[in-house]
C-alpha cells in the first residue's frame, strides 16, 4: 500500500488545496483525492509539478508500506 502524506505537507506549511490548485496549475480533482488518500494512480508529470511546488522529494510525498501500517523495508 502507498501511503501519501499531502495532506500533513500541506498542514505542515499551511496551505489549502485552492493553493495548490492556483499556484500548480494541477487538476483540483486530481489534489483532492490525493489529499485524501482515494486515487489509484498518478501521472509523473503531476508528481513532479507537485514535488516543485512543494520543494519536497518524492519519498517525503509517498511512502510504501505493508497491509500493518509498518513501512515496507523489503524493498530496498
Amino acid at each position: 500500500m502507498i501511503k501519501c502524506h499531502l495532506s500533513a505537507i500541506l498542514g505542515a506549511k499551511r496551505l489549502k488545496i485552492a493553493d495548490v490548485v492556483r499556484d500548480s496549475g494541477i487538476n483540483r480533482n486530481t489534489i483532492t483525492r490525493l489529499y485524501h488518500e482515494t486515487n489509484n494512480r498518478i501521472d509523473f508529470d503531476t508528481l513532479e509539478t507537485l514535488c516543485r511546488y512543494l520543494e519536497c522529494d518524492i519519498s517525503d510525498l509517498l511512502e510504501i508500506r505493508d497491509d500493518t501500517g509498518s513501512v515496507d523495508e523489503s524493498i530496498e
